[in-house]
């Protein structure tokens, strides 16, 4: 079966914890075209790329892929050869690059990717938002991406406080995800939360969502 694309739907987010970083994703992918078709219901959208950094994806699922190589390989050459670990930004504007670069290149298939980027260096615990158009931005509070993410921003927008700990944050994270699976089809199935603290990148809840239906 040939499909146009195969998309992660999809509701990501990223919240920054005075204590650490949580990122979290819903677990559908959906076939290109209308109507929308589920593909995968257990589709893993938080995915380290070094020991203390990791990305949320949403887009096209094989220019995912391709990119998450790209930026895997970038990091370990840097670090050969400056024979030290890259930062945050350093690596934010290395996906950046390779995103900027992706999206001008003429194909038939336009390479359609989103990444939140969430980590932890000698300078504190940083989140980043990657634009499918190469855009890096740092971000101070909270992001979300994909079909979901207007959701979900809501409820952070009425919930969200500084003060927030990583605990605090994974519940929050679950209500947004919660939220969009409610209201949006391209999420769908489940929630994968992913805490970035001082012990490093640990995943620290999966939970099954299934979307309420109301009858008259």
């Amino acid at each position: 079966m040939v499909e146009a694309s195969i998309k992660t739907g999809t509701t990501t987010l990223g919240i920054v914890c005075k204590d650490g970083i949580i990122l979290a994703a819903d677990k559908r992918a959906t076939g290109g075209g209308m109507p929308l078709r589920v593909m995968n219901k257990d589709v893993v959208k938080v995915l380290p790329i070094a020991e203390n950094m990791a990305v949320t994806i949403a887009g096209n699922v094989s220019d995912i892929q391709m990119v998450i190589k790209l930026i895997k390989a970038e990091i370990m050459i840097k670090k050969m050869r400056s024979m030290k670990e890259l930062t945050v930004k350093e690596v934010a504007n290395l996906l950046g690059t390779i995103l900027y670069q992706n999206i001008r290149n003429f194909s038939t298939i336009i390479a359609v990717t989103a990444f939140l980027l969430g980590g932890r260096d000698r300078a504190g615990y940083h989140l980043y938002e990657l634009t499918p158009d190469g855009c890096v931005m740092e971000i101070k509070d909270y992001a979300t991406d994909g079909s979901g993410g207007e959701i979900a921003m809501a409820v952070l927008d009425s919930t969200y406080q500084k003060t927030i700990t990583v605990n605090e944050g994974v519940k929050l994270a679950i209500k947004c995800i919660d939220a969009s699976i409610q209201r949006d089809t391209g999420s769908g199935e489940g929630a994968d939360v992913y805490s970035i603290t001082k012990d490093g990148i640990q995943l620290v809840l999966q939970k099954k969502i299934t979307t309420t239906l109301q009858t008259a």
